[in-house]
């Protein structure tokens, strides 16, 4: 899901959708108005899920979409190799996931874990 606003209302660490990923603003660059043309503003960000970092530059004025990001918890079902199988808390339906390598040692059978569901991609936070 996705919603839509002005460019000149997105702040630092907040979200963006950039070629259909969800990325997080990292920061913002806002040049003045010329004398032919509107105040222009560079975003730089990086995506949530795939970690790369992407940046574009618009007219203040212009309209882009902002992702829904939801923090949502589940409680982990099985593990086998580097996927989890986990099942929501609120709606208790079951999905896989994959396990960040950072994160292997401390996901155990039967904990509860946070994680981020934005545009259908899901991913441990």
């Amino acid at each position: 899901m996705k919603e839509q606003t002005e460019i000149g209302k997105i702040k630092e660490g907040r979200y963006i959708v950039i070629d259909d990923e969800p990325c997080k603003v990292l920061g913002i660059a806002t040049s003045k108005p010329g004398k032919h043309g509107a105040a222009k503003a560079r975003i730089d960000c990086v995506g949530i899920f795939d970690g790369v970092k992407r940046s574009i530059v618009q007219p203040v004025s212009a309209k882009t979409y902002v992702p829904v990001v939801e923090r949502k918890s589940g409680q982990v079902i099985s593990i086998a190799g580097n996927m989890a199988q986990l099942m929501d808390m609120k709606d208790y339906s079951n999905f896989e996931i994959i396990i960040p390598e950072d994160k292997k040692g401390s996901i155990e059978v039967g904990k509860e874990i946070m994680y981020i569901e934005s545009m259908g991609k899901k991913k441990i936070d």
